[in-house]
Formats: structure tokens, C-alpha cells, sequence
């Protein structure tokens, strides 16, 4: 596996719903618009609206670094005023820069490396 993949959860606050959709919309066009390495930034809602899933991949360990650089704004607004209970899971190869990144922000996460699967 030579790219990285994400699962990003999060709960919706409540009453914020609206304001949590626009949100995401403006990580999404930042993403659009600047990022070089993200493969897939998909986001998922539950059928109540409460909770979030975001699926992620990135070329490797730097396309997630230059997403989290082009992002981090939007990103801090979106849990300072709609979101909580971050919990990232990590799966591909670790990186120093990009473990130091996690522990800075202080998400919760797991991590998993690659053993086999229909990858040559």
C-alpha cells in the first residue's frame, strides 16, 4: 500500500446541523481548490444527522501533511463551533512529521499498517 488512508469520525452538536454542512462544503473547496496530493475526501452523515464519517486518502504521509496546512482553519472553526468527538483511523505507513502532526492536535487515533491484500 503506497498511499494513505483515513477514516475520520466526529458528532454533529446539536442544533448545528446547517451550520456543520456549510462547514464541511468549505473543507471540501479548500481541498478542490489547493490540495496536490488528496486522492478522496468524502463525507457521510448517519441518517439522524448526528454523527460524520469522512473517508480520506492521500498519495502518502506529505499529501495528508499539505491537505492539514491548506485546511487547518476551516478545520478549527468546524469543531470550535459545530463538531466533537474527533477520532481518526489511520491506515498505511507511519511518518515522524506526520505522528507529530497527530499529536499536536491532539485527535484521538489508531493506527493500522498494511500486512497483505490484492495489491501486487
Amino acid at each position: 500500500m503506497s498511499h494513505l488512508e483515513l477514516s475520520a469520525h466526529m458528532t454533529v452538536r446539536a442544533g448545528c446541523l446547517d451550520g456543520f454542512k456549510k462547514q464541511a462544503a468549505e473543507c471540501i473547496r479548500i481541498t478542490k481548490e489547493q490540495d496536490t496530493g488528496t486522492l478522496r475526501y468524502d463525507w457521510f452523515l448517519s441518517s439522524d444527522g448526528t454523527e460524520c464519517e469522512v473517508h480520506e486518502a492521500y498519495t502518502g504521509p506529505d499529501g495528508l501533511i499539505e491537505h492539514n496546512s491548506h485546511i487547518l482553519e476551516a478545520r478549527n472553526k468546524l469543531f470550535r463551533e459545530y463538531a466533537d468527538n474527533h477520532f481518526m483511523t489511520v491506515y498505511g505507513e507511519t511518518s515522524e512529521p506526520l505522528l507529530d502532526l497527530f499529536n499536536a492536535h491532539g485527535v484521538g487515533f489508531k493506527w493500522f499498517h498494511f500486512v497483505q491484500g490484492l495489491e501486487p
